[in-house]
């Protein structure tokens, strides 16, 4: 058959002369005498090709006429044969082309002409292999390139047509036509049918509103979800095949761009009609949702704070919503497509903003965000994957992280920036960050992050402007709504690791105040749960991706991000179960990832493709052919968050692992009582299984935030018996166990707690309990195949991380050393190498390994070689070793290790002794070793070698001065450097202490021990000045009382040297906890509250922490506040699970031990501005330790205390009259009364009498003898006048400032207010201490005179105010013989069944020398605070170095009020005492 091609339309001919039409047979017929099909083909073929190469100027129109009649037959309009369709529309068009611009025809004629090319022909496109496309693509291009087309707008109501063309022709080129076999359609189609309809539109006066529907439906397909909607050839009835949807779109759909162009196109008048059809849509919405509203407020929505999320009376309907929905998004993908139609739009959406429906609103903000940012209907690509387990990290320079997305659909585009654009608009939509709504801030913060992200759609964003958005968006992280915060915070984890370094880093990291990064951190402590999980699993996994370039040294990521761990793990301190579980989570899933790295074997290929990651990794990986050590990398990632820990938070580190051991124990016992129930079948002792079982699991779930399902869960556990599962815990428990062998456990373990549950909500809960306790009671950081590479870096110090990797292996040395089995024997041939000499020093780091092996032969002195190689290089170390600890370490290996260690511990002893000369060369060494043998080996130093070593510790060392101060005699001061003059003092007292630790007679340790610690307490009562010329540096004199201090606090450990010191002795040392140098009072503390948790010293030391309540620094303040509140809710559950009732009641116990130490105060006075501070102690007291349950018991003991006599500073007489150690009892006793009181009215509490009294330490108090006397002490009321009144000013005042603090807290931690302004500072209440000037102590008889009651500043802040201490230190009695022959010193106790002893008086009790705990039961209370505490070196170790604190200028004392007979009678030493002021300012 023959046919035309499209190029037969623009042909150009030779001129001609053609008087008209040529072809002259006919093409109609009447009735029943039809014209064969095939001759019909034949003369239409003809006369299209005659008509064809026909010019509109060279032919006669007049010739046309009669063919033109015949084309419009019924008979060829309505033929069956689809060739005879084509063939005369081809003739159609070309009569049109030839006698345009009048077409022969009427306007009936015109429309069935339309109807049948409309109908018929444009259909038949979407198939190219049909026989006569040519026809159907040449009735096309004739139609767009004549405009013929433009035709149908001269016909009466052809809407229909109209809508026809459009519909038809983008099915066509979608290939969603019914016609259509599946072939992509031809490009000229698509350019064709594009000019056609534009012509149309242009044409036209007015388009039908389905017209602009269909338009408007072609930008739906840029959004997959919205397919099903418009259907396409193989996706009928909106099924989309999953895999499909996720193929990368490289172009967009061409019905997609035809809907483009023809907007592009028509600008003005698409404009007009996208107004109405929007218009339409939003502002009827709008409308109804406003009638809906009509009864409601009509206050401004952005004025008021309140939230109306929960107000769905003028809610549109779910229809309504769908459609706005829809309606909005194609508004997102216009805007990318063709700004220009949307100028009128935009103001109607930007009229949604102000709507007063929460929907529309939200509707609105999210679209102008999107718009803004060039988001489509699609929405945004996948954002980049920060995974913390990839390996190598994701560097700056990675050429992964800067490639576009190959998806069209959903690459940000935004053709002009829509700030410039419509700046009104942009001005409101920034405007809705203060909206009443939190959804509308969260969604504006979504919003906001898009626009960062995105650079406005890649238009870009002035440096002022994106500060600008950063900034707010710093702010919505603080908002008051926590849906805000997670919005966030969600916005952050949006950003590419390059985004969130040069982007969000730039105005700071993580630890500079006020920068988004440090605002994001501070979220980890979020009141909401919620909040803090989004913001922790941020954080480490921003960290984790870091860490590439952190371990390259990059300084500024470094800087930026370094200080996340050490944010992370500081929630630990807030001691709350649920931040505790989640931090488990976090350390093991993002900080240190299980499965990091990803490798299976030395010498695997890198798994995340990116062999340009970080250029650490390069460092590691060289061309790819040096073999990959997982083991390796992991613990340089280790010893990497280790390094950039602050103290807190490292702490807490090494908390998390020697944690393990204690509860490993626990789980041990736990499963092994589980194989013991049987699954519930016991044959033996089943009440003492169940029973221990009981317990073990109650010690487990009150390590988890929801108790009662964890106790469900483990019991589910018990019974479901899987012996596997047992194993597979004790894998990951053992120290034998390798790190793959730990992974693998923990793996398979939650694959069999996954399959053996009954549905997924149980496997979840079981795991929500059990994962935790797995994580917890597992070697993960401290495992064997990590020991090795911590030697290596130990040795080598590759990338900085020597000094961290001698930590980490100090660590496991002291905590599990059992892991170090496999590689005891490199240890110890290391050292071995490098034994010095005395021209040889030996290296830094080997006295880690010294250490690590000490700690290891402790345990397993088998392991240890015995060669007499190694024992030489012991010996080396002992007399040559640097620093001095590496001599005792030495020495502690040879004790444990060596079966001939009597023989070498005298040879070393006599090397020690023999020429002992200060100041050569290892002096410093032998001074350590015989400190060590002295504890060691005390038997094996004969009589003449023990009077050597203390002639060489006292006279040699201590008494001697070798540079004198020229300092004033009562300069005090700190140095965070030791000289070795120093250093020798330290090792010297060591020497003498230990010397009395291991004396073996207990009938002769008191003579014994008496010099010694006559020596200790003269050092702490003249501020470590031990010269007679009074000469002692003051900075030797600062460490050598805290030395003394913790020296006593070592002997008391011990329960015969706790004997020895007696109360007085005991209020001196009570002293260093406030001292005038922060590190002495820190260092001081940190030893007491270690020994305090591991059970070591009696109870009364738990008075000494109660003295801080004026200490300056508020962060030693503060922690010291967290472990008393620790300690006493310890002490609260021992008392809730009926455990020992001696311990029930020791924080209670402590407060008359309190009073009696304030008592003999140095800066104790009876007058009533002096009494009024001292009521501070007492609020201190109260504040950490009294509850509804305990007041009543408190105050029964503060009237106990009234009810005897001092027994500290002397005996009197029974008949004798109150001495002034009585009266300041006394005076005391009044004021917790009225404290107490006070306080008990501000809680609303109730004081109960209690039915019987409370025993009191007969060491500290005496019973009064006389009846009548004690009913006039009784009656007596001792307090001056305004005492009272003065401390309800003050109790107010610290109340106040507690909830104002707290409510600082709340807020930092909710966020602040709606606009993320930051809260008004609320200045503390509490006024400044002010210590004792010069003032005479004034005896029993005399008058008290009562000064007037000053007015209480609330504006002063306690922060700032000084310590209780002055420079008076009294006598204190040389005695060391403190009891009777009774029972020792014996705390307090209740009796009776019911905890108290029937009434009698004078009921005094001895104390009880310590608080003896139940292991098993105490793990709970001790493990989450034991190890939060300071950590010091190792008991014998030499007091590490603190920071130097730049020292304070002296406060100005406030002058008493004193008579002038009084201030006469003041002493000039006690003038000379009562100006000095040591107390460090804040």
């Amino acid at each position: 058959m023959p046919s035309k091609t499209v190029a037969a339309v623009t042909e150009v001919e030779e001129p001609h002369t053609m008087a008209g039409l040529q072809f002259n047979e006919p093409l109609s017929w009447r009735a029943g005498k039809a014209i064969p099909v095939a001759e019909l083909l034949k003369r239409l073929n003809a006369l299209s090709k005659e008509m064809e190469k026909m010019e509109q100027e060279e032919n006669d129109r007049e010739s046309f006429t009669k063919v033109a009649k015949e084309l419009v037959s019924p008979n060829l309009l309505g033929h069956k044969d689809k060739g005879v369709k084509a063939l005369t529309a081809s003739c159609f068009v070309d009569i049109l082309r030839l006698c345009a611009p009048d077409a022969p025809y009427t306007e009936q004629q015109l429309r069935d002409i339309f109807n049948m090319i409309i109908g018929q022909i444009l259909p038949a496109l979407a198939d190219p292999s049909n026989a006569y496309n040519n026809q159907h693509l040449y009735v096309l291009v004739s139609l767009a390139q004549v405009k013929s087309i433009v035709l149908l707008a001269d016909i009466p109501s052809a809407d229909t047509l109209i809508k026809n063309v459009f519909s038809i022709g983008f099915d066509v080129i979608s290939g969603s036509s019914k016609s259509s076999p599946g072939e992509e359609v031809q490009k000229n189609v698509e350019i064709n049918m594009t000019q056609l309809l534009v012509s149309l539109v242009d044409e036209s006066q007015t388009l039908p509103p389905e017209v602009v529907d269909i338009i408007v439906a072609q930008f739906l397909r840029a959004d997959p979800k919205a397919l099903s909607g418009i259907g396409t050839k193989n996706k009928r009835n909106g099924v989309v095949d999953e895999k499909q949807s996720k193929l990368v779109l490289r172009q967009l759909p061409p019905a997609y761009n035809m809907a483009k162009y023809i907007c592009n196109a028509c600008p003005e008048k698409m404009a007009r009609y996208f107004s109405q059809y929007f218009n339409d849509v939003i502002v009827d919405a709008s409308k109804s949702s406003n009638q809906k509203q009509s009864g409601k407020s009509k206050k401004r929505h952005s004025d008021g704070p309140e939230d109306s999320d929960d107000d769905h009376l003028g809610q549109p309907s779910e229809e309504e919503l769908k459609e706005l929905r829809k309606v909005h998004g194609l508004l997102r993908e216009l805007w990318r497509a063709c700004p220009a139609v949307l100028q009128n739009v935009i103001p109607q959406l930007e009229a949604e903003l102000s709507a007063e429906n929460v929907q529309l609103r939200l509707l609105a903000t999210e679209t102008l965000g999107d718009i803004t940012s060039g988001v489509g209907a699609a929405g945004l690509p996948a954002p980049p994957l920060l995974d913390p387990a990839a390996y190598p990290s994701n560097a700056l320079s990675n050429p992964l992280e800067n490639t576009v997305s190959l998806n069209l659909l959903t690459k940000p585009s935004s053709p002009q920036p829509f700030p410039s654009a419509h700046p009104q608009a942009y001005s409101n939509y920034l405007g809705r960050r203060h909206d009443k709504s939190a959804l509308i801030r969260a969604a504006w913060t979504t919003g906001v992050g898009r626009i960062l992200t995105t650079a406005a759609g890649g238009a870009g964003l002035s440096q002022q402007e994106e500060d600008h958005l950063i900034s707010d968006l710093g702010r919505m992280m603080g908002d008051a709504d926590e849906k805000v915060r997670i919005a966030a915070v969600r916005v952050v984890a949006s950003f590419s690791f390059r985004d969130l370094v040069f982007k969000l880093g730039r105005p700071g990291g993580v630890t500079e105040s006020g920068s988004l990064l440090a605002t994001l951190a501070d979220r980890v402590r979020d009141r909401k749960h919620s909040v803090r999980e989004e913001a922790m699993t941020v954080l480490a996994r921003i960290w984790g991706v870091a860490v590439g370039e952190i371990s390259a040294g990059n300084e500024q990521i470094t800087a930026l991000l370094g200080g996340i761990p050490s944010k992370i793990l500081d929630t630990y301190y807030t001691n709350d179960i649920e931040i505790m579980v989640l931090l488990d989570r976090v350390f093991f899933q993002q900080l240190l990832p299980l499965n990091y790295p990803p490798i299976k074997a030395k010498g695997s290929k890198l798994t995340n493709g990116n062999s340009h990651g970080a250029r650490g990794s390069q460092e590691v990986v060289e061309k790819n052919e040096e073999a990959i050590d997982p083991d390796r990398i992991r613990t340089e990632r280790i010893l990497l968050l280790a390094r950039g820990l602050d103290e807190r938070a490292k702490k807490v580190f090494y908390a998390i692992q020697s944690r393990q051991l204690m509860l490993s124990k626990v789980m041990s016992a736990y499963l092994t009582r589980c194989e013991d129930y049987n699954g519930g079948v016991i044959d033996d002792n089943e009440s003492q299984i169940k029973e221990h079982l009981t317990r073990l699991i109650k010690t487990f779930a009150g390590l988890l935030p929801n108790p009662q399902q964890a106790s469900s869960d483990l019991w589910k556990f018990a019974k479901m018996h899987d012996r596997r599962s047992y194993q597979l815990i004790r894998f990951c428990m053992a120290p034998e166990s390798d790190y793959r062998t730990v992974y693998k456990a923990i793996k398979e373990f939650t694959k069999r707690i996954v399959d053996a549950s009954p549905s997924t909500a149980a496997s979840n809960s079981l795991l929500d309990t059990l994962t935790p306790l797995l994580y917890r009671v597992s070697l993960i950081v401290y495992n064997k195949s990590h020991v090795p590479a911590v030697m290596e870096y130990s040795r080598t110090d590759n990338k900085l991380l020597a000094a961290t990797a001698h930590e980490v292996l100090r660590e496991i040395s002291s905590r599990t050393p059992e892991v170090l089995k496999a590689h005891v024997q490199e240890i110890c041939k290391i050292l071995q190498d490098e034994a010095p000499s005395a021209k040889k020093p030996n290296d830094a780091g080997a006295v880690d390994n010294l250490k690590a092996c000490a700690s290891f032969a402790s345990k397993y002195p088998k392991e240890i070689p015995q060669d007499r190689k190694f024992l030489q290089a012991m010996s080396s170390f002992a007399l040559y070793g640097s620093p001095p600890e590496a001599a005792k370490y030495a020495v502690s290996v040879i004790w444990a290790a060596t079966g001939k260690k009597e023989g070498l511990a005298r040879e070393l002893a006599q090397k020690c002794i023999k020429g002992f000369k200060y100041g050569e060369e290892g002096f410093l060494s032998r001074l350590a070793t015989l400190s060590q043998l002295m504890l060691l080996a005390p038997n094996e130093i004969d009589e003449q070698s023990s009077d050597d070593i203390l002639d060489i510790g006292i006279k040699q060392i201590l008494l001697q001065v070798r540079e004198p101060s020229s300092k004033p005699v009562d300069t005090y001061e700190w140095s965070s450097t030791v000289d070795p003059e120093a250093l020798a003092k330290c090792w010297a007292l060591k020497i003498l202490v230990n010397r009395i630790r291991s004396h073996p007679d207990a009938e002769t340790l008191p003579d014994v021990a008496a010099p010694v610690y006559n020596l200790i307490s003269t050092l702490i009562e003249q501020q470590g000045e031990v010269s007679k010329a009074k000469n002692t540096p003051p900075t030797h004199k600062s460490r050598l009382r805290l030395l003394a201090a913790r020296q006593y606090l070592k002997l008391c450990t011990q329960k015969s040297h706790d004997a020895l010191l007696t109360p007085s002795a005991f209020n001196a040392l009570t002293t260093v906890a406030q001292d005038s140098e922060k590190p002495v009072r820190a260092g001081f503390l940190q030893r007491l509250k270690k020994y305090l948790n591991q059970q070591k010293l009696p109870q009364r030391f738990y008075t000494i922490p109660f003295l801080l309540a004026f200490e300056p620094s508020e962060a030693l303040r503060s922690d010291v506040t967290t472990w008393i509140k620790s300690r006493a809710a310890a002490f609260s559950s021992a008392k809730s699970t009926g455990s020992s009732t001696k311990a029930n009641i020791v924080m209670e116990s402590v407060f008359a031990r309190l009073l009696s130490v304030l008592s003999h105060h140095p800066d104790y006075a009876n007058d009533a501005e002096d009494l009024i501070d001292f009521s501070r102690y007492i609020i201190f007291y109260l504040q950490n330790v009294a509850t509804a349950d305990n007041l009543s018991l408190i105050y029964h003991i503060a009237q106990r205390v009234k009810q005897c006599r001092d027994a500290v500073s002397s005996t009197p007489a029974p008949d004798a009259p109150p001495t002034e150690a009585d009266n300041r009892l006394y005076h005391l006793s009044d004021l917790a009364q009225v404290t107490i009181r006070k306080y008990e009215d501000m809680h609303n509490w109730t004081i109960q009498t209690l039915p019987a009294k409370v025993r009191l330490p007969s060491s500290l108090f005496s019973e009064i003898k006389s009846h009548a006397e004690a009913q006039r002490i009784a009656e007596h009321h001792y307090l001056p006048d305004g005492v009272e009144a003065g401390v309800e000013d003050l109790l107010k005042a610290t109340m106040k400032a507690a909830r104002s603090a707290q409510h600082g807290k709340k807020r930092k931690s909710e966020g602040g207010d709606v606009d993320g302004r930051d809260s008004k500072k609320v200045k503390s209440g509490l006024p400044i201490r002010k210590a004792s000037g010069v003032k005479e102590k004034k005896t029993v008889s005399e008058k008290t005179k009562t000064p007037k009651a000053k007015k209480m500043k609330e504006t002063e802040a306690q922060g700032s105010g000084e310590r209780r201490r002055s420079g008076r230190v009294k006598e204190v009695e040389k005695s060391y013989a403190e009891r009777d022959s009774e029972e020792d010193d014996e705390e307090m106790e209740m009796m009776d069944s019911g905890g108290l002893e029937p009434e009698s008086e004078g009921d005094v009790e001895a104390d009880e020398p310590r608080v003896e705990g139940d292991g098993e039961e105490s793990i709970h209370n001790e493990v989450e605070q034991e190890e939060l505490e300071d950590r010091a070196e190792a008991e014998d170790e030499e007091p590490a170095a603190s920071k130097s604190t730049p020292k304070s200028t002296p406060r100005s004392r406030k002058k008493p009020t004193v008579s002038p007979q009084s201030k006469s009678k003041a002493s000039p030493r006690a003038k000379q005492r009562g100006t000095r002021s040591r107390a460090v300012a804040v």
